[in-house]
């Protein structure tokens, strides 16, 4: 198959190739990730139904059902996708963090730890999961296990905005208002939305 010069024509690749093989999971969930791409959240999430019914144990189609759900605020339903996905695929680093992830803005933050190590433990390059994981740090006044899961962050990726951010807030709790300015300024100069009463208290360190 040629590449698809465009979104639409990448659709069109994926429809032909389903009319061809109707029972292709991998067609439907192509399909379903082009029209995610179009923002087409019912024609998606009808295609990764019709992936996961020919391809049962295709664990990105779940993962991706889950995402649906978050856009539309149903925690409850991407927590119950993302587990089937991690039950589909033993060591799907994916699901887990992103288990993970509702678990925190559930408050379920220990629950969330758990499942973030996991994420990290199947894959030791997932960098959101650490940022993720050290946020679940802070808020269970872990300090710095939160800087250390940060640091390893910005061991993968360097200008990683994010991790940057959170450091700052770490030094912050710690007190070490020196390296809080260092990474607040970094997370600022890589485009990253500060909050104006972390701004104010880095400026209490200049």
């Amino acid at each position: 198959m040629e590449k698809a010069r465009n979104v639409e024509e990448y659709i069109a690749q994926q429809r032909a190739a389903i009319a061809a093989n109707p029972e292709c999971g991998n067609s439907h969930y192509n399909l379903a990730v082009g029209l995610l791409g179009q923002r087409k959240f019912e024609e998606a999430e009808k295609a990764l139904y019709e992936a996961i019914e020919h391809s049962p144990t295709l664990a990105e189609a779940y993962v991706q059902l889950g995402g649906i759900c978050l856009s539309r605020g149903d925690l409850d339903g991407c927590l119950d996708f993302n587990t089937r996905a991690t039950k589909v695929r033993a060591g799907f680093s994916e699901g887990y963090a992103n288990i993970g992830f509702v678990q925190l803005q559930q408050g379920k933050v220990d629950d969330a730890i758990k499942n973030l190590q996991k994420a990290i433990a199947f894959n030791s390059s997932f960098i959101q999961a650490y940022t993720t994981l050290g946020n679940a740090y802070l808020m269970n006044g872990l300090v710095d296990e939160s800087i250390a899961a940060n640091k390893k962050a910005l061991k993968i990726e360097p200008e990683f905005a994010v991790a940057h951010y959170n450091l700052a807030i770490a030094y912050l709790e710690n007190g070490v208002g020196q390296k809080a300015v260092e990474h607040f300024d970094r997370a600022k100069e890589l485009g990253f939305e500060v909050a104006p009463e972390i701004a104010q208290e880095i400026d209490t360190y200049r």
